[in-house]
């Protein structure tokens, strides 16, 4: 249920962009913050949570996160331009908690079958994603209140999150005070930026994909409301993809071929569109395949190369405040490159050169050991030589 409340708030708004610029009269680039908001949110958020962890209790501070962003779904219920904006940053913040948690609990409290649990909440994202892009356009035909309701409708899915967790909160236990002192960031480690690039470049290249792939479609010919069908090809593809990685991990010594391959897959879908674009269900099918099984792979790393749960949530804050960063800037400069150019050639080239750079970090990310050393303070001098 808290995996179900990560993406619904933020994927039911692209349908509905229209019908709230013109409502509110907004300028493009303000409707645009609608989108950028809550990646910034991530990136900004992401960081505090393993000392907030630590200081009050994951379950608690995951409770406190869901009722945040219940919260924001109500304000962003308000049909005016401040409660839009209030509400979306609240639902940044809750989400991010949400994010950069569940790895950590999924490694604390199932450290034996973290592939398969990281597939599961992974697919209950894509599904509920999926399902809020389809759904936003007909409820906000047929319900009272129009676009608002159907942007508020998701706060009974996070009430009901809300009420199924919290009794989590009265059996959690707050950390000693010297578990507070080591949640630091492995910011020495390199292998934790490795799984930082892998982490950021995936995010970077779904967040383009989901943005700008209809658009791409529709400038090779293929019909506005096609070009919507294929972007829904891409993410069911991606969910089913994210169902078969939990085998490929138990059967592999380690994760290092399947990224790569991944990854790979990644880069021959965008290479696909630079050279034959009108084969855009191919493409659609091909970047479903690589991208979720990424995706997958990104979230179960920040587990898998962790030595326990405490590391497993540094890890997670670190990779995911610089991964969204990338997500929030890669539609922009994909857009930009496209006015710049006046053509897909050269942000498309751009992706491909993203996705090769995953196919080589995925080599140091698939294997090893975050050191908690690495997440440590320096110690401070005694005057001994």
């Amino acid at each position: 249920m808290v995996a179900a409340n990560l993406r619904p708030s933020l994927t039911g708004v692209g349908p509905l962009l229209d019908h709230v610029q013109a409502d509110l009269e907004l300028a493009p680039a303000v409707a645009g913050l609608l989108s950028t908001l809550p990646l910034l949110a991530f990136a900004a958020m992401s960081p505090m949570v393993p000392r907030l962890a630590a200081r009050w209790g994951p379950e608690r501070l995951l409770w406190g996160a869901l009722v945040v962003l219940t919260l924001g779904i109500a304000v962003r219920w308000v049909p005016t331009a401040i409660g839009l904006f209030a509400g979306t940053v609240l639902i940044g913040a809750g989400i991010a908690v949400g994010n950069v948690l569940l790895p950590s609990l999924i490694k604390r409290d199932f450290p034996t079958k973290v592939g398969l649990l990281t597939s599961a909440y992974a697919t209950v994202m894509g599904v509920v994603a999926a399902v809020a892009s389809g759904v936003a356009v007909p409820i906000s035909q047929v319900a009272p209140g129009g676009w608002y309701t159907a942007l508020g409708c998701w706060i009974v899915l996070a009430l009901v999150a809300v009420v199924l967790w919290f009794p989590q909160v009265r059996t959690s236990r707050r950390p000693a005070s010297e578990a507070i002192r080591r949640h630091r960031l492995p910011w020495g480690s390199a292998l934790a930026w490795a799984v930082t690039a892998f982490m950021g470049l995936q995010s970077l290249g779904f967040y383009v994909v989901v943005t700008w792939l209809p658009q791409v479609f529709q400038d090779s010919g293929v019909s506005a409301a096609a070009a919507g069908w294929l972007l829904f090809v891409f993410q069911a593809v991606a969910v089913l993809t994210s169902l078969a990685v939990p085998a490929a991990l138990r059967w592999a010594r380690d994760q290092r071929a399947v990224a790569m391959v991944s990854s790979a897959v990644v880069l021959a879908g965008y290479l696909g569109l630079l050279v034959a674009p009108g084969w855009a269900l191919l493409w659609s099918v091909v970047l479903g395949l690589g991208g979720g099984a990424c995706l997958v792979l990104a979230l179960a790393f920040l587990s898998l190369r962790a030595k326990d749960a405490t590391m497993a949530g540094a890890l997670s804050a670190m990779a995911q405040s610089i991964g969204y960063l990338l997500a929030a800037a890669g539609p922009v400069i994909f857009g930009l490159l496209h006015s710049v150019s006046s053509g897909w050639h050269a942000p498309i080239i751009l992706m491909c050169g993203a996705a090769t750079g995953q196919v080589i970090v995925a080599m140091v990310a698939g294997r090893g050991t975050v050191s908690s050393a690495d997440g440590q303070a320096p110690h401070r001098s005694t005057g001994l030589c």
